[in-house]
């Protein structure tokens, strides 16, 4: 067979919006045909918000000398045209700057491989988007990682193209035991899950470096308010790091950390976040840095005890929690205080408004505690260690008395009939910290089973809504893989 591939990417990798004004160009980088298309004002780092999009920088299309291939900038006109006859316009298109919706400019290549047989053949094209400046971290503009070293775009494409067929080799043997990795612990469908997480979960971040060259790691929320390096988003998705690169959890924790021990932050519990995507320069949520109005003190304080408590353990020591003790000592001392049966607050399930006594916020409290004294037992603190293990335990057997409810145990302590998924379990027995009974995990594994409806089992029993990570979450308190499944 005649086999021709087009692949074009449009302006729209490049704007917020299709009524932002566009230019273009070409230029030559060592073999490649490097095509960049970007807004012609490129205001960097100046907007903020939710249900935006990157408007600053310049969309890449690098195209390596290859038979047959082509290359241009072109419109929806000339798309349809190369369509349709099988060639390329012999210029650019330069009507520019004009509108990214007005004929949809677009980064184009067309490779004709004449006739195909059996045997392979291959051409190949890469997309880079060269964002400048990244983040800007309290005032300051702080670059993408991979220019710590002052490596430019060129640098870099040249580097991608020389390292790809390695590079190729290494990614398709990685899926191949990833897969096999996820199939083996959880099933077929676990594992056809946690492969669009873990896309999900790498993309839903910026990789940045600070002024002395250390990795910052910043999440941005979608759809919920924009902000940066939100700490109950950093939770659920630690167990990914901790499991694949440690180092770019504690370059999410570190963000929060300094920020927490800064005067401005004069709360005795842990922030929410700081800022709004891409702007890191203060807390945006709730009372922000003014008041305690709608903030997550036992949900945040909870996430970062057991999240740097998580650290220590897959490291087999308490180093960057040393570096931040007193801060630590503040969050563990506000958590004893109000950890278990807490006022009415948030938690991350803030869609479902506030709630006195959740009885998972607390497990959250309990085991933050336990790990707190873990800390400080690998920090040689062994009267601190067993105070507040005694105290986590003793907790934990109130919490028992407290929640229970027949086959199950209630969302909250004064309410009576109701239900949770107890997510906030996962952490003691991922961490066979046991601070909980076995048999609370098995009776409510039980009871969930029996919940289940056609999309998952409820987050509690207010509404049928659920969420798919809490879901996987107190999956993991089986060990029946049938009902993992």
């Amino acid at each position: 067979h005649a086999v021709q591939l087009y692949f074009d990417a449009g302006a729209q990798l490049a704007v917020d919006n299709d009524q932002q004004s566009v230019v273009w160009g070409t230029s030559r980088v060592g073999d490649m045909t490097v095509q960049h298309i970007g807004t012609n004002t490129q205001q960097v780092l100046q907007k903020v918000g939710d249900n935006l999009r990157i408007d600053w920088g310049w969309a890449q299309l690098a195209v390596p000398r290859q038979a047959g291939t082509t290359t241009a900038t072109l419109g929806e006109r000339a798309r349809d045209t190369v369509l349709k006859t099988g060639k390329m316009p012999i210029a650019d298109d330069m009507a520019m700057p004009r509108l990214a919706h007005q004929d949809r400019p677009a980064m184009a290549m067309l490779a004709d491989f004449g006739d195909v047989g059996a045997a392979a053949d291959t051409r190949r094209a890469m997309l880079a988007y060269d964002d400048i400046d990244a983040i800007e971290y309290f005032k300051r503009r702080l670059p993408a990682y991979w220019r710590r070293n002052g490596m430019t775009m060129a640098d870099l494409l040249l580097k991608a193209e020389a390292d790809e067929p390695a590079l190729r080799k290494r990614g398709e043997a990685f899926d191949r035991d990833l897969i096999a990795d996820l199939e083996r612990v959880g099933g077929r469908p676990y594992a056809e899950i946690a492969v669009v997480a873990y896309r999900q979960t790498l993309a839903a971040h910026k990789l940045v470096a600070d002024i002395d060259g250390r990795p910052l790691y910043f999440s941005k929320e979608n759809f919920s308010n924009g902000c940066i390096a939100t700490v109950d988003i950093t939770y659920p998705t630690s167990p990914f790091f901790l499991l694949f690169n440690p180092t770019l959890l504690e370059a999410q924790l570190r963000p929060i950390l300094d920020y927490a021990s800064m005067p401005r932050w004069r709360f005795p519990f842990a922030p929410h976040d700081i800022g709004t995507y891409p702007q890191a320069n203060g807390q945006v949520y709730g009372g922000g840095e003014q008041t305690e109005d709608d903030q997550m003190p036992v949900e945040e304080s909870g996430n970062m005890l057991l999240m740097i408590g998580a650290l220590a353990k897959i490291r087999g020591n308490a180093d960057f929690a040393a570096q931040y003790w007193p801060l630590l000592q503040r969050w563990a001392t506000y958590l004893r205080e109000k950890g278990l049966d807490h006022e009415n607050q948030l938690s991350t399930d803030d869609f479902a408004g506030h709630l006195a006594h959740n009885t998972n916020l607390s497990i959250k409290a309990i085991s933050a505690l336990d790990s707190y004294a873990e800390l400080a037992r690998l920090l040689g603190k062994k009267d601190e260690a067993a105070r507040y293990r005694t105290l986590s335990r003793q907790m934990a057997v109130k919490w028992v008395a407290m929640a229970q409810d027949g086959d199950h145990t209630k969302l909250a302590f004064d309410r009576p009939g109701t239900w949770s998924q107890k997510y906030n379990l996962a952490w003691d027995k991922v961490l066979g910290r046991n601070v909980f009974p076995k048999a609370l995990l098995r009776q409510e594994v039980a009871f969930y089973l029996k919940k289940q409806q056609k999309y998952g089992v409820p987050l509690d029993s207010r509404k049928t809504y659920t969420k798919l990570d809490w879901i996987t979450w107190s999956a993991t308190l089986s060990d029946d893989p049938a009902a993992f499944a």
